[in-house]
């Protein structure tokens, strides 16, 4: 049988190479928003993993939208710049088709990076006041001002600029980011948004502001280019945003154009009870795949070749997206190919490690190493040529 893992896959005119993504990490490497040379270095690695899409961290759609000071942004030209000398860079080196994440951190903003005890930034350290749809105090970020309809409108324009700044810049796609209890996410959480007008109060009024921001983020990027959605599917508390409201969500983004929903969960509220375990998320996107006829991607805890191609064989995703994995190991997806008997180019300054020269690279005779070379040489072209093959797009 096939590897569903190293087919390709099509989304509108993008090819993927295969269904392995990079999911957004968040680096906290950004300066006053720009991507630096940390992201050179750890997107360029990447780049070069055998992963069919990279997808960044989340980039801001306004400097009050980053999670932290050392957040990526894409909300001026001097951000705009830096990500392209990023994309730049791993295109020179790397296969791995790119796409970036668009965010608002909402009233998680203004906090101090993953790797400290979380806490607002001081002022000194450049605090600001984080918004949201409705005041919630957790004890741990700054408790946010409450969004009127001019700052809701403010931040649906901060979109659709971010959106046309990632197209200028060169991503072959775009992820609108509507989970882990950041802005969007709390308009669609009851257990966040307790407004009364027409953005709160029923499932519908919750939803709106997400279908706005993707009616009018899609409707300037270019068509040929897809768009794709991360939710958090269920809030893991009960009278909380639950996995039957998510495939409503996703029924309405399939109708307006949305390419596929990526099945993440959590981050509403520190009340959530998170039942977490290999593949612990797969059946939300398993659902919504099937539920919502839309494409997923699956992402957590997904981290042997085996499993991941199980759950494509299974049709429970169209993608896997591996994030603390890929970190980790940069290398998943060589390993993987390995695994499953599949051929995988490998950059050329690489080729020694090549698994499919095995035994040949101990030949001491110079010519047929040479030769040996030759074949991996002829092999890899067979391969990236009937790589570039469109596929059906599955709708479950």
């Amino acid at each position: 049988m096939q590897a569903q893992l190293f087919s390709p896959y099509q989304m509108r005119e993008l090819v993927l190479e295969n269904r392995i993504v990079v999911s957004p990490m968040c680096q906290y490497a950004a300066e006053n928003g720009n991507a630096s040379d940390w992201h050179i270095m750890h997107l360029g690695s990447m780049a070069v993993s055998g992963a069919g899409l990279i997808i960044t961290e989340a980039a801001a759609v306004e400097p009050e939208g980053r999670i932290s000071n050392l957040c990526l942004g894409i909300y001026s030209d001097e951000n705009e710049l830096a990500l392209a000398r990023v994309i730049d860079f791993c295109r020179e080196y790397g296969k791995a088709r790119l796409g970036i994440q668009l965010s608002h951190a909402g009233r998680k903003g203004a906090v101090t990076p993953s790797w400290e005890v979380r806490r607002p930034l001081t002022a000194e350290e450049g605090w600001w006041q984080p918004e949201a749809p409705s005041f919630v105090d957790d004890g741990v970020h700054s408790p946010p001002a409450v969004l009127d309809l001019a700052g809701i409108n403010r931040i649906k324009a901060a979109w659709v600029d971010a959106t046309v700044r990632s197209d200028r810049a060169g991503f072959d796609l775009v992820e609108l980011h509507f989970a882990h209890g950041y802005l969007v996410n709390e308009f669609l959480s009851p257990l966040t948004n307790f407004r009364t007008d027409g953005y709160g109060g029923t499932r519908e009024k919750a939803m709106r502001l997400a279908l706005e921001i993707f009616d009018e983020c899609r409707a300037i990027w270019p068509g040929h280019k897809p768009m794709g959605v991360r939710i958090s599917a269920v809030d893991w508390v009960p009278g909380g945003w639950s996995l039957d409201d998510s495939i409503v969500l996703s029924k309405e983004l399939r109708t307006r154009g949305c390419d596929y929903i990526c099945a993440s969960s959590g981050g509403s509220s520190h009340k959530q009870k998170i039942v977490a375990g290999p593949s612990y998320q797969v059946p939300f996107a398993e659902r919504i795949r099937a539920e919502a006829s839309i494409p997923t991607m699956a992402v957590g805890q997904i981290s042997e070749a085996e499993q991941a191609e199980a759950i494509l064989q299974e049709g429970k995703a169209d993608m896997v997206a591996l994030a603390r994995g890929m970190l980790y190991n940069p290398r998943w997806a060589w390993h993987a190919a390995s695994k499953l008997g599949v051929h995988l180019d490998y950059a050329k300054r690489y080729v020694n490690c090549h698994p499919a020269l095995g035994t040949e690279l101990k030949f001491a005779d110079t010519g047929e190493k040479a030769e040996a070379l030759r074949r991996l040489w002829r092999a890899s072209e067979k391969s990236r040529l009937s790589g570039l093959r469109p596929t059906d797009t599955p709708t479950g």
